[in-house]
């Protein structure tokens, strides 16, 4: 177990690291995926319907031994098998990038055009979808003794505004979990949030081009915020905040202000 007295923190290493990322093949995940291998993690790309996208990545990164595995993440029996899988493999667990989720563009005001079935998906999806993730890979975070789960947040959590209801909704119930796991979890694992507004992918179906441009004329920094500017937060939080748990970062360009 690293030592995190104070004077003896340094960065947090990635050479030689085992890190999974859920939701891997596409936008935040895969650009995340990226940025941990170029620093010397060997990647567990975790996809649900995307193998090919994960297995074209897989043979892009640097390094060696890089494993896309089907990890979905509303079947929690699939998530102990994938977990088995990465034990065989890997032996341990040393991060955990949850970036899988899911939304659907509907106006807050049109609260029938948002069915159960709809609704059930978005709460299933992005907030027992990471704590069961967490609870099928706890083992292997535990083994090496200083682990780090990062939970992909929204600032829509903060704002209760985004594609959806249930989607803000989701993600504030996501930093509030991460929380309650940072304070049973630790000393040993620290959780951290990432909360992005804006990011420029396909992630929202149905979102107009039209209202992502006002939502960026409207921030202070007046910049559309790439998958891989999140990505670049999401290694700072693993590598640098060492002293950070239970707290949900915000890269949102000033949009808070």
């Amino acid at each position: 177990m690293s030592d995190l007295r104070p004077g003896n923190l340094g960065p947090y290493a990635l050479e030689g690291r085992i890190a999974v990322v859920t939701g891997g093949s596409s936008g935040i995940g895969a650009a995340t995926v990226r940025r941990l291998a170029e620093h010397g993690a060997r990647l567990v790309i975790g996809y649900n319907t995307g193998q090919d996208r994960a297995e074209a990545l897989a043979g892009r990164l640097p390094g060696s031994g890089h494993l896309p595995i089907f990890r979905p993440a509303t079947d929690s029996a699939a998530l102990r098998t994938a977990a088995g899988q990465i034990e065989q493999r890997f032996g341990r667990v040393d991060v955990l990038v949850n970036a899988a989720g899911t939304t659907r563009a509907v106006p807050h005001g049109d609260l029938d055009a948002m069915d159960d079935e709809t609704f059930d998906r978005i709460l299933v999806t992005n907030v027992r979808g990471p704590f069961a993730t967490i609870r099928a890979f706890l083992p292997l975070l535990r083994r090496g003794g200083d682990a780090v789960v990062v939970n992909i947040s929204s600032f829509a959590a903060l704002r209760g505004q985004g594609s959806s209801v249930p989607y803000a909704a989701s993600k504030a119930a996501l930093d509030t979990m991460g929380k309650s796991l940072a304070r049973a979890l630790a000393p040993h694992i620290r959780i951290i949030g990432i909360a992005p507004a804006g990011v420029d992918t396909d992630f929202i179906p149905g979102r107009t081009q039209e209202g992502f441009l006002r939502h960026i004329a409207q921030s202070p920094l007046k910049t559309i915020c790439q998958p891989d500017e999140v990505a670049i937060a999401v290694l700072a939080a693993v590598t640098h905040l060492r002293l950070t748990t239970g707290s949900t970062i915000l890269v949102d360009g000033g949009s808070h202000l």
